[in-house]
């Protein structure tokens, strides 16, 4: 079976290279952009199995980078998309999973164990 493959779009240095080592050692494929607009360009070209992305991000927010990629004519609309952010509120939750989110994870509440699994879990379902 080949390795699936994790586009993190995160702009913590730290908690995208501690993420990605992480998930090499679960066996993923990882690939990894510092902003929006690097994280949508990846995801088109790159086709991950799963995208993980933070909401609060330099040149195109999360929430610009989910419309986006959900746009109907975007090659990318299909890839499951879990966010992983700081933001915890219940609005910015709705507003995530009416845009097209698979899921929601609030750092501060998730190990790097846990978000490995919730990727399992999407992956799975898929």
């Amino acid at each position: 079976m080949s390795k699936k493959k994790v586009l993190l779009i995160e702009d913590d240095e730290i908690l995208s290279k501690t993420l990605q080592e992480f998930l090499i050692a679960e066996n993923f494929e990882t690939a990894v952009a510092p902003n929006g607009e690097i994280g949508i360009k990846m995801a088109q070209e790159e086709k991950p199995d799963v995208i993980v992305l933070d909401i609060i991000l330099p040149k195109k927010d999360g929430y610009e980078v989910i419309q986006e990629l959900k746009k109907e004519s975007s090659s990318a609309k299909n890839i499951p998309v879990i966010l992983l952010t700081n933001l915890g509120g219940f609005n910015d939750v709705e507003k995530a999973m009416k845009m097209g989110a698979t899921t929601y994870l609030t750092k501060s509440d998730y190990s790097l164990e846990d978000i490995a699994n919730k990727i399992k879990d999407v992956l799975r379902k898929d």
